[in-house]
């Protein structure tokens, strides 16, 4: 369905990373893009300038079935994206009767207005490598069994089977986008990669002296958000509707990406930063890393941006923005 001849495309949760960047990948290829949010105005002031004022923004409960129902109804996508979730990271066993709903049910909610609305609406979720959890192989693959260890992970995996009920029960073109870490100078605070190029930048400016953190040996495989969001466009493009891992199908360990952050600045991290033993982690019984050939083979997707390139994209956007702002 489409509006004025324009394709419209619904990105549920547009604020965050994923959202902005896939609102760039969708006006760029000439979309209509409706964004849904929980507070407009604020949203609205936080966006990136290169979407501000082009999107259109519509404030959604992700409780509520009438109103992602009249959403649908109202703006007639023929896609839609879903990003609207709780964060992972250290907020993964916060609160989880409220993650199991926002990041479970509401995907149900979901699929049943799209069924409702319109079975033809194709739908992507943002799912999370969180699923296989204590993983029993490595690399893991669309193959490997779920086994999530955090309300976050048993949520995502909630939705995922829902996914695939609705796709073989009703036929809807629905796809669960299995992505591994990824980043961007867009990521929260809150995260270790955001933490130590902020850090960085933060102690070459003078405004700060030392960055503490925990197990620098634990490894991620980290990839840049904008080609993750890529890899679910060509979901949506392909014949059939599937799950795919997204990932690079390497991993970095922290202290890896500490040296080439500080690197970046003429830095030598060594001598700021500080190990705090209590804000380790668990330890991974077997290593998250996920395999992508599926998405390389069907998709002829893989990643632009190395892991390099995005430690040095982060590190000069926080140098730019506290020096902004100081």
């Amino acid at each position: 369905m489409e509006i004025n001849n324009t394709p419209c495309a619904l990105i549920t949760g547009i604020s965050g990373q994923d959202g902005t960047y896939l609102a760039e990948l969708l006006l760029a290829q000439g979309y209509k893009v409706v964004g849904t949010t929980r507070n407009i105005d604020t949203t609205n002031q936080d966006l990136p300038v290169t979407i501000r004022n082009k999107i259109k923004l519509v404030s959604c409960d992700t409780l509520e079935q009438q109103q992602i129902t009249n959403i649908i109804e109202k703006h007639k996508p023929i896609e839609i994206y879903n990003f609207a979730a709780y964060s992972s990271g250290a907020g993964m066993y916060d609160d989880p009767v409220s993650i199991s709903k926002v990041n479970g049910l509401w995907v149900t909610l979901i699929l049943e207005a799209i069924r409702s609305v319109d079975s033809s609406i194709r739908f992507c979720q943002a799912s999370s490598s969180e699923l296989f959890g204590f993983a029993d192989e490595s690399p893991q693959s669309e193959t490997t069994n779920f086994k999530p260890r955090s309300p976050y992970g048993a949520a995502k995996l909630y939705a995922h089977s829902m996914i695939e009920i609705y796709r073989q029960r009703y036929g809807l073109f629905a796809c669960s986008a299995i992505l591994f870490n990824h980043e961007s100078p867009r990521r929260g605070l809150e995260f270790v990669t955001r933490k130590i190029t902020n850090g960085a930048a933060k102690i070459k400016l003078g405004l700060a002296e030392e960055l503490n953190l925990g197990n620098l040996e634990a490894r991620r495989d980290w990839g840049f958000a904008g080609d993750y969001v890529y890899a679910m466009f060509l979901m949506l493009k392909n014949k059939e509707p599937g799950d795919y891992v997204i990932a690079t199908g390497q991993t970095r360990s922290v202290r890896e990406l500490c040296e080439m952050a500080f690197n970046c600045l003429g830095l030598n991290y060594l001598d700021y930063v500080h190990v705090d033993e209590s804000a380790y982690r668990p330890v991974e019984s077997c290593q998250l890393v996920g395999n992508a050939d599926k998405a390389k083979n069907i998709l002829g997707w893989k990643p632009k941006i190395n892991f390099q390139e995005l430690v040095k994209m982060m590190v000069e956007a926080d140098m730019q923005i506290l020096s902004e702002n100081t």
